[in-house]
């Protein structure tokens, strides 16, 4: 069984010239018995530190428990040979900045996929960086897995042969939650809540064109954008979306911007619906408590209340490995792309002589482009023309745990979601917008 080898790197002139020296590509490996072993090397680069780092460790404990599912079955294909995927984490304290100094560590100790998403502003960073790397120098071209980054330019006029989305762009979230607020006749007033840039002004563009075109009757009471991660008090965000008269608030605020959010609302007394992104897990239930039963609505990829046996198993599996209740919050997407990566490595393998190439960017770009994958139940496929994986969707409501279609709550807080409305991946499909830019075979 191969292990799952995990670095934690900081950004020092020490770091970066003992990685240069030490890691490439093709890592020889020197087991107990000393014998070489190739690699398939996967770089997070993620805010592990900062205001979101629960968020990147989420996404960390996700990675990893995929990559050791890969690894106990022997690895990725590769020819005859198998290879060990190796997950090292960069953290970027969720700054673009040090993201671009992180890719450009990544890329000198040999990593050539890089793991990103807990922001569209980083991400579309990212995006230009490897771009620009890759035309500069085409013996060592990167892939970008983006799994959460999901404003949805990034898959239309910024989109890349090397940068491919898993998760749902915000405009299909978008939508799915309207497919609830649509059905919502009672609804008469919103106020439209988001983070100052780019994946939170496209929520509420998106909102306010949704909203126009499928409820005109409803007013939009408030329409407001706050700093990112900065806001320690949401009290008076809470008191104007009070005196507005809105009967909801539509979100796609994440992490603490989230969870503050919610408290402030319970604290105010607030009793309106929340039409969010986000809102069923990373400490949101906890803090809205019963004040959130029945109004906190969210839509994903996943829940694990979606009742089949396939999906059950798969969350006690998950944990079991992460017991804690503090590592609860699954990411089936995260799954889904891990093993879309290995399917692609593998086709690729069956098409070159593994003694003379090792897995190229390009060659798996052009792998992943037509790789359909499924796992306990979920499935998706990845649409060659823009890189934006579809799959199904779920939208789910706040219930206690035990309610009828809740067996699972959500880091131990007594409340789950259970699903209210199913979207097959053909009905959360999106028009695209992408010109491609190829490189030639």
């Amino acid at each position: 069984m191969f292990i799952l080898h995990i670095k934690v790197l900081k950004w020092s002139w020490m770091a970066l010239c003992v990685s240069a020296f030490f890691m490439f590509s093709l890592v020889p490996l020197t087991a107990q018995a000393q014998t070489p072993q190739a690699s398939v090397k996967l770089a997070l680069i993620e805010g592990l530190s900062g205001p979101n780092a629960s968020g990147g460790e989420a996404v960390y404990r996700n990675l990893v428990w995929a990559i050791e599912r890969v690894n106990a079955r022997g690895g990725v294909l590769w020819g005859k040979a198998s290879l060990p995927l190796l997950l090292e984490r960069f953290d970027s304290q969720g700054q673009t900045q040090e993201a671009l100094s992180a890719l450009r560590l990544a890329i000198d100790g040999g990593a050539r996929i890089i793991l990103q998403g807990n922001s569209s502003a980083v991400a579309a960073a990212l995006i230009d960086a490897v771009n620009k790397h890759n035309a500069r120098d085409p013996a060592r071209r990167v892939l970008f897995l983006n799994y959460s980054a999901v404003d949805p330019a990034l898959t239309n006029e910024k989109c890349s042969f090397w940068h491919f989305r898993f998760d749902a762009h915000a405009d299909m979230r978008m939508a799915a939650l309207m497919e609830l607020l649509r059905e919502d006749t009672a609804l008469k007033s919103v106020y439209l809540m988001g983070q100052d840039y780019s994946f939170g002004q496209s929520v509420l563009r998106e909102a306010r064109r949704q909203l126009a075109a499928q409820r005109p009757d409803v007013r939009i009471a408030g329409d407001e954008l706050h700093p990112l991660l900065r806001i320690k008090d949401f009290a008076p965000y809470m008191a104007k979306i009070k005196a507005s008269g809105a009967q909801a608030v539509v979100t796609g605020n994440f992490g603490p911007d989230l969870t503050l959010l919610v408290k402030a609302a319970r604290e105010s007394g607030f009793e309106g619906t929340f039409y969010t992104f986000y809102g069923n897990a990373l400490g949101a239930p906890a803090a809205m408590g019963d004040a959130g039963v029945g109004k906190v609505i969210a839509v994903a990829d996943w829940l694990p209340n979606v009742q089949s046996a396939p999906a059950e198993s798969f969350y006690r599996a998950f944990r079991a490995r992460f017991p804690k209740p503090d590592d609860d919050y699954v990411h089936m997407r995260m799954q889904l792309m891990v093993e879309a990566l290995a399917q692609a490595i593998g086709e690729v393998g069956k098409r070159v002589n593994p003694d003379l190439a090792a897995p190229e960017a390009a060659d798996i770009a052009r792998a992943l482009e037509g790789v359909s994958v499924s796992l306990a139940g979920q499935n998706g496929r990845m649409r060659a023309s823009d890189h934006q994986f579809q799959q199904p969707l779920v939208v789910g409501v706040m219930e206690r745990q035990g309610a009828p279609g809740v067996k699972f709550d959500v880091e131990g807080s007594g409340y789950g979601f259970k699903v209210i409305k199913t979207l097959s991946a053909a009905q959360a499909r999106m028009p695209e917008s992408c010109s491609m830019q190829r490189p030639a075979p």
